[in-house]
């Protein structure tokens, strides 16, 4: 009987070890990297277990401007402290004589430490070159001067730069086949989203020593710099903004109280974005918040235009001869035919209803438009370069059909084949209402596009992606977008038609008349249909192109939801326009009146 027992405990026993040693060969053989449903790496568990470090630089890329600035971080020359200094004798009077911090600071902070730290965090003592070589010349366990990569707390363009998280499922759906901790950041919106796969890191860089189970050192106090292998990265997006020209937009937009709408500035030599602001802000703590500002790009999304639109109907009716100077219309009866009694402009020509803006003029063009052909209105929208998407798009590297700014919305002018036929929506369109949707840029285009002459190209806002080395990885080259343009006899006749907007007498950009630089441009009053306490709301525009005889500059003013009686963007154009002469002029700029509107 107890040899029956003994065989049997035996075989218990046995099966048991043959658990265990399963169990062992699946944690160090088989599910290192990938443990359990969560995907623990267990390689990299056990590293941190057994050693500390200091990140210097997560290794994801950066955001630079078009001159080589910094937009999402900087690199900070600290001091690092590691703890183990607590528990050994180290020359502080040396290191405080060279940073100016006092030896009791430099022993407290080490002494409360339970990992290594950038001395004076979370605002960091920054050191010279001097000071930082100094430090390292005295070659101390423990103490180094290292230049430290810190995210900005306050980044320009934000919305259209993005932001990154840690997202293990949308990591395995983006990046199957790449092994990469579940601690690696992706891109969740604008740039970041659009140029993920070339920022993805390679590898940190880290200060790293291993340590026993009270944290003293293990294998002595040596310190290890560990960088990725690959020394090109990580890589820089230089994207075509100017930091100097975004940060005074970022603060004229709050100046003048966009709360919701923003600025967008294109150089129109290279049809790129040296500016683009959206409002609300993000809020850092809750991103995703719509309540308290949201991650949206209002700059990239379609918005209700209004009377910007009549540039569309405008270069329809030069083509088709519906502009002849002696024909009048009568400004003074709304597009139904019923008398206006806000506006009495009485009878004027194609070019004075355009510098007013007068709905009826262009309401009439748009129904004799349509009686030509239905599809005129969509037509003329493209050759504008207006419906879009306008960003830069193409064939790079290994990505097919590559977009810059992925999240980009098309515009459009009729939603179905039977509202192009019907006059009523016809009359409604022609003067931006009804479905008529762009976008702040693809309206900046626009604007551009008509002060080239009629040539349309992609829209840039990022001119190449280089090494950590500055060497080029690719360039972004000038591209022109696809489909029929305007002739330039039609561009020349818009571009005298929008300066007229701005020197008529009673035209509705005559604001403008008295800048620095000479500026052609349509304003643009939409309604929303949303109420607010029993008041309409609407969106509030200027969109133009200066100086008016060598154009350098497209500039779009969008304030979006707003009272009839507030939200003008007048003031805010106008500012925009002395600022960049300003910064052009190498002049301080001094506080930019306003203009009333």
């Amino acid at each position: 009987m107890w040899r029956k027992r003994a065989v049997g405990w035996l075989i218990i026993s046995f099966m048991g070890l043959c658990l265990l040693l399963g169990r062992l060969i699946q944690l160090q053989l088989i599910s290192t990297e990938h443990f359990t449903d969560r995907e623990i790496n267990l390689l990299e568990a056990s590293v941190s277990q057994r050693s500390q470090e200091m990140v210097i630089d997560t290794g994801r890329g950066n955001f630079l401007d078009r001159n080589g600035n910094p937009l999402t971080h900087e690199n900070i020359p600290v001091l690092i402290l590691f703890p183990f200094l607590a528990k050994m004798d180290w020359d502080v009077a040396q290191v405080s004589k060279i940073t100016g911090a006092s030896e009791y600071s430099l022993r407290y902070s080490v002494e409360k430490a339970k990992e290594p730290f950038a001395f004076g965090s979370p605002k960091p003592l920054q050191l010279t070159e001097e000071q930082m070589e100094k430090i390292n010349a005295l070659k101390i366990p423990g103490v180094f001067a290292v230049k430290k990569k810190y995210n900005l707390l306050e980044n320009p363009a934000a919305q259209l730069i993005g932001i990154t998280g840690q997202n293990q499922n949308l990591l395995k759906e983006r990046y199957p086949e790449k092994e990469l901790s579940i601690n690696t950041m992706v891109g969740l919106t604008g740039m970041e989203k659009s140029f993920d796969e070339f920022l993805l890191p390679e590898g940190a860089s880290k200060l790293v020593y291993h340590v026993d189970a009270t944290g003293g050192p293990l294998f002595g106090i040596n310190v290890k710099y560990v960088e990725p292998a690959n020394p090109f990265y990580p890589v820089n997006i230089k994207t075509t903004l100017d930091y100097d020209m975004q940060m005074m937009a970022e603060d004229l937009a709050d100046q003048h109280g966009i709360k919701r709408g923003g600025i967008v500035l294109l150089d129109i030599e290279t049809n790129s974005v040296l500016a683009m602001v959206s409002r609300p802000s993000i809020n850092k703590s809750a991103p995703f918040d719509k309540d308290n500002g949201g991650t949206a790009n209002h700059m990239i999304k379609q918005q209700i235009m209004g009377s910007v639109f009549k540039t569309v109907v405008a270069a329809a009716a030069i083509d088709h001869g519906l502009d002849d100077p002696a024909r009048q219309f009568d400004c003074s009866k709304k597009i139904n035919g019923q008398p206006d009694t806000k506006y009495q402009h009485g009878m004027l020509n194609f070019n004075d209803s355009f510098a007013r803006s007068c709905n009826n003029t262009f309401a009439t063009v748009a129904k004799e438009l349509k009686d030509i052909n239905p599809d005129l209105l969509e037509e003329y929208a493209e050759s504008l370069a207006l419906i879009g998407p306008v960003s830069w798009q193409g064939d790079i590297y290994h990505f097919n059909n590559f977009k810059q700014l992925q999240d980009e919305e098309k515009g459009r002018v009729f939603l179905s084949g039977e509202a192009k036929k019907d006059s009523n929506f016809v009359g409604l369109t022609g003067i931006g209402q009804h479905e008529v949707r762009a976008t702040p840029l693809a309206v900046a285009n626009m604007m551009a596009t008509i002060a080239r002459g009629g040539t349309k190209e992609m829209v840039r806002v990022a001119s190449e992606i280089e090494y950590k080395n500055s060497t080029s990885l690719l360039e972004f080259k000038e591209q022109k977008m696809e489909g029929n343009t305007i002739a330039p006899y039609t561009a020349m006749k818009l571009q005298k038609l929008l300066r007229e907007v701005v020197i008529n007498e009673e035209g509705t950009g005559k604001w403008f008349k008295d800048l620095p630089y000479e500026v052609a441009g349509k304003s643009g009053t939409a309604e929303t249909g949303r109420i607010v306490d029993g008041k309409q709301l609407h969106n509030k525009w200027f969109a133009g192109y200066f100086p008016y005889k060598n154009p350098k500059y497209a500039l779009v003013a969008v304030n979006l939801g707003v009272t009839e009686d507030t939200g003008g963007v007048n003031p805010l154009f106008a500012d925009m326009v002395k600022g960049i002469y300003n910064l052009n002029h190498n002049e301080e700029d001094p506080s930019l009146g306003s203009t009333e509107s």
